[in-house]
């Protein structure tokens, strides 16, 4: 994949969801053409049930002029493109394609899916910029720091859950935050919050055939001998663990794994899916399609 880094002008990218009708196609790139717009990867799928129109476009724009300051020249393609996008009743979003996404991590006391997310946020494999982490304890502090990133330690009672909920919001506003992810964080948000963080909230839960619930799943999954384990990232939503599903994968088991190597095999498959889900929504690959989501991997 070629980014505007590799390249001698700047890279963008255009997603946009529509209700479905010919024409679509032609005028999105003939108004790059219009731009000296070269596209360097599309994407596109017809939802026929429903009648809707999903595209990503990833492109680059030749600079003539020379030295052109590349948030310049995004307002004007934005200006440019709006009354396309109002001809066919689009809902869509052009940013810089390496623009990172200002990210906020919540988290309990499991570590894995920070630590993975940290990791490769640190050798740069992922497209985004962490502000801080939130806990609601202080067991994760001294890996947090050590890679430089600010630790928020707010605790949550019942009685102060408001209030808590309330403090990580006000982070999310002044960090100027663009997508929150809940890496095993084992606070259920409430409604409200999680309809101010409709869109830009990643969550991750283990899943099982069948489901096991509440404390100790992994030793409820041993006691019943599962063969597979496995994990689904989604949008939060006020319906718990029901939210618009990224990514799921599953990994293979059997009588040889004892309850703490099910947990293990467990951990690795949740950091996996995780750190894939924040990866395209931060390059801008997921698009909501009602209940649930378009993936442009």
């Amino acid at each position: 994949m070629t980014d505007a880094s590799s390249t001698s002008s700047p890279t963008f990218v255009l997603t946009l969801v529509c209700p479905d009708r010919p024409g679509i196609v032609h005028a999105v790139t003939g108004l790059l053409v219009e731009h000296h717009g070269n596209i360097l990867e599309s994407q596109q799928f017809d939802d026929l049930g429903e009648q809707r129109f999903f595209m990503r476009v990833r492109f680059g724009v030749e600079d003539a002029a020379g030295g052109q300051d590349p948030q310049a020249l995004l307002q004007r393609l934005r200006a440019a493109f709006a009354p396309v996008a109002e001809r066919f009743s689009m809902t869509w979003e052009l940013w810089l394609a390496t623009a990172p996404y200002r990210t906020l991590i919540l988290v309990s006391k499991f570590s894995h899916c920070l630590n993975d997310l940290l990791f490769r946020w640190s050798r740069s494999a992922l497209q985004i910029d962490v502000v801080g982490v939130v806990s609601n304890h202080l067991d994760c502090e001294p890996m947090v720091t050590s890679y430089g990133v600010p630790y928020h330690h707010i605790p949550v009672t019942p009685d102060t859950k408001a209030d808590a909920e309330a403090q990580m919001l006000g982070l999310v506003d002044s960090l100027g935050v663009d997508l929150v992810v809940l890496a095993r964080y084992m606070q259920v948000l409430s409604d409200d919050t999680c309809r101010s963080l409709e869109g830009r909230a990643i969550n991750i839960h283990h899943s099982f055939l069948p489901s096991f619930k509440g404390a100790r799943p992994y030793h409820q999954a041993f006691d019943r001998g599962v063969k597979l384990v496995g994990a689904t990232a989604h949008y939060v939503t006020a319906d718990l663990d029901e939210g618009p599903i990224i990514e799921q994968d599953v990994m293979r088991v059997d009588h040889r794994f004892d309850a703490a190597e099910l947990a293990a095999a467990g951990r690795d498959v949740e950091s996996q899916v995780l750190s894939r889900a924040v990866r395209w929504h931060a390059e801008s690959r997921v698009l909501l399609n009602g209940y649930k989501t378009v993936v442009f991997r």
